[in-house]
């Protein structure tokens, strides 16, 4: 089809670059928000199921892994606080209680 008609291919091409452009603008708020849910999910959830549910270490690293890999996971025992790095972003969960559970530290 490409040596038939290159003019047709390159310019179904130029329509598929400029409805992929135009989609990315419209969701460009939650493409900037992506990055910051890895990192985020990892440190509440793995919080969550370490503090609150009291399940060893190596069980909640299987249970918060994704398709998108974090870059480090640091579970500070002793303050109950869990930090996770994820596509150049870092967020902190802290476990406040039994009542209260786990929760998300905002972002400096």
């Amino acid at each position: 089809m490409i040596r038939r008609h290159p003019i047709i291919s390159v310019l179904a091409l130029l329509l598929i670059l400029l409805l992929a452009w135009a989609w990315a603008w419209a969701n460009r708020a939650h493409l900037q928000a992506f990055p910051d849910i890895i990192g985020a999910y990892t440190a509440k959830e793995y919080c969550s199921c370490r503090y609150v549910s009291g399940n060893p270490a190596a069980y909640c690293e299987g249970y918060v892994k994704q398709y998108v890999p974090i870059s480090s996971l640091l579970d500070d025992d002793s303050t109950r606080r869990v930090t996770a790095s994820g596509l150049g972003r870092t967020h902190s969960a802290v476990w406040l209680g039994e009542r209260q559970g786990c929760q998300l530290l905002p972002n400096d």
